[in-house]
This record gives structure tokens, C-alpha cells and sequence, in this order.
């Protein structure tokens, strides 16, 4: 069995992604990894060339800054870096910038593989996620966040990077069958020094908005509010050891009242409704189809 990783990557210093330790946490499970570095203003390309040159096949590429809608350029992209994903790999582990696996899931993601390989109806491998908020001590505990996602897929060309490359589907627009295996993504896109947070969020919607919409609907501020979530939870777990350097470098304090949560009276409902429906999630978003 051959596994090769693929991700994307666009000025990563500038926008503080977590692309090293999201590189790193895959990289024992895969033989070798593609990554499609975009034109960028820092010193991205310099990054990814240290990681690991013997496992990592960079392939430089042009973001088309035109796609603005629905953040179109970022699944063009990460289907430029599938296509060089080699014809001998059988499975192919996607991971996004600011998304890392935990090591203790790394027996469970290659036996995993190694079980579904020869079932062909399997064409990907669905994730458990956890989204972390402000600081690395909150994780987002409403529905509002996806608990789901494919994150390895079958080398089958004929799969595509959907929408803005959350997930994936099959041509001609079906989506994939895929077995949920017991491994979490620890998901570090809301994480940053709220300076950084702003800078990321302004570029993240410059690629789903025009340049009208982003005056009309982005904060003229310096540093991103926190404050303006929902309902969160302490995380009590402990973080991917690639991790321990970028958390001990935290320079900002973030504290959330727990007994401040608050939750939206449609998701009250939608709680209420799944309770009876035994753990059901109503209007939950599913890319995918289960199989049993």
C-alpha cells in the first residue's frame, strides 16, 4: 500500500499557518507528500523546502485571484496538487494549513487504509473533527462547526476538490462513499495573535468576496474580536506533539465565561429534535454518504 500526502499553501508566514506542523503530523503516514506552493510575498517556498526534502515534492503554482466567489481558487488549487499525486499511490491524505492529526491516531489512520483498500465501494475515509477558538485552551461546541470530513480519498481521478475544498466529491458531482474511522483533526484556523487573526481573515474573504463586499462587511480594526463567538468548551485533551513549540511561543491571552454561552434558539431546537431522534444531527451538513 502506497499513501501520499497533499496540501496547499499560500503565504504562510504573512498569514501565520500552521503549515509546518500540519506537514509534519501527516508525514508518518505517508510514503511521500505534494505540495502545491502558490506565488507568495514571504518566505513560503524557503519553509517547505526545509521540511523534508526526501518526502516532499513541491510543484509551484499561480493562485488565479479572480476566482472570488465562494472561494473558488482554493479547490482549483488543491486539485492541482491531486493531479500530481503519482498513479502508483493508492490512498491519497489531504490536509489543509492550519489542520494537524495527532500522533496517537497514526496506527489507527494506516490500519485504517490498509483495511478499506481492497473493499472498492470505500472511495474515502471520513474524520472526527475538533475546532480550537481563540486560544488552544477553547474548542467551538456548536453545531455551527462541522464535525465531519473526508480527509483521504482514493487515487481516482475522476474525485475533485468541491466548493472551497472542504471536502471532495466524484464527477460528475456525486458525492463519495466513505467509512468514519475513530481519528480526529485538530482544526487551528481561528488560533492566532489577534493582529495575525485580522490579517487572515481579511485575505480568507478577499477569496469568497469582491472588493465592494469586503468594505461593506469587514471591521475597520487592528486586531480581531474574540469575543464574538457563540459557545465554546475548555479543551481538557492534550495537543499533537508537533504543536509544543508554536503553543509555548503564545503571546496573547485569551479567557472565555463558559457561563456566558449562548446558543441560537434554532440550534436549541435542532438539539432538542436529535435527542429523539438518538444522536441524529437535523440539518447537519454531509458531503458524503456513510457507508455501514
Amino acid at each position: 500500500m502506497k499513501v501520499c500526502g497533499f496540501t496547499i499553501i499560500r503565504n504562510a508566514t504573512k498569514l501565520d499557518y500552521p503549515i509546518v506542523e500540519a506537514i509534519r503530523s501527516i508525514l508518518p503516514v505517508c510514503d511521500e507528500l505534494i505540495v502545491a506552493v502558490g506565488k507568495s510575498e514571504d518566505n513560503t517556498l524557503e519553509v517547505v523546502r526545509a521540511i523534508d526534502p526526501a518526502k516532499i515534492r513541491i510543484i509551484e503554482t499561480l493562485w488565479d485571484d479572480r476566482q472570488r466567489q465562494g472561494g473558488r481558487v482554493l479547490a482549483m488549487e488543491t486539485d492541482k496538487a491531486f493531479a500530481a499525486v503519482p498513479t502508483d499511490a493508492d490512498w491519497c491524505f489531504y490536509i489543509q494549513a492550519d489542520e494537524v492529526l495527532h500522533e496517537k491516531y497514526h496506527q489507527v489512520v494506516r490500519e485504517a487504509m490498509e483495511r478499506f483498500l481492497p473493499d472498492r465501494r470505500v472511495e474515502g475515509l471520513l474524520f472526527n473533527y475538533r475546532h480550537f477558538y481563540g486560544s488552544y485552551d477553547y474548542v467551538g461546541a456548536s453545531w455551527k462547526w462541522y464535525r465531519r470530513e473526508i480527509r483521504i480519498i482514493r487515487n481516482d481521478k475522476n474525485i475533485f476538490s468541491y466548493r472551497d475544498a472542504q471536502g471532495f466529491r466524484k464527477r460528475p458531482n456525486e458525492k463519495l462513499k466513505v467509512r468514519l474511522i475513530d481519528a480526529e483533526i485538530f482544526h487551528y484556523g481561528w488560533v492566532r495573535e489577534p493582529k495575525a487573526m485580522r490579517r487572515k481573515q481579511e485575505a480568507f474573504s478577499q477569496l469568497y468576496h469582491d472588493d465592494q463586499w469586503m468594505e461593506q462587511n469587514i471591521p475597520k480594526a487592528e486586531e480581531f474580536d474574540y469575543g464574538e463567538i457563540d459557545s465554546l468548551e475548555r479543551f481538557e485533551g492534550t495537543h499533537p506533539k508537533v504543536m509544543g513549540d508554536r503553543i509555548r511561543r503564545l503571546n496573547w491571552k485569551f479567557d472565555h465565561d463558559l457561563s456566558k454561552n449562548r446558543l441560537e434558539v434554532r440550534e436549541r431546537l435542532k438539539r432538542w429534535a436529535s435527542r429523539l431522534l438518538l444522536g441524529y444531527r437535523v440539518g447537519e451538513y454531509r458531503n458524503y454518504k456513510l457507508l455501514k
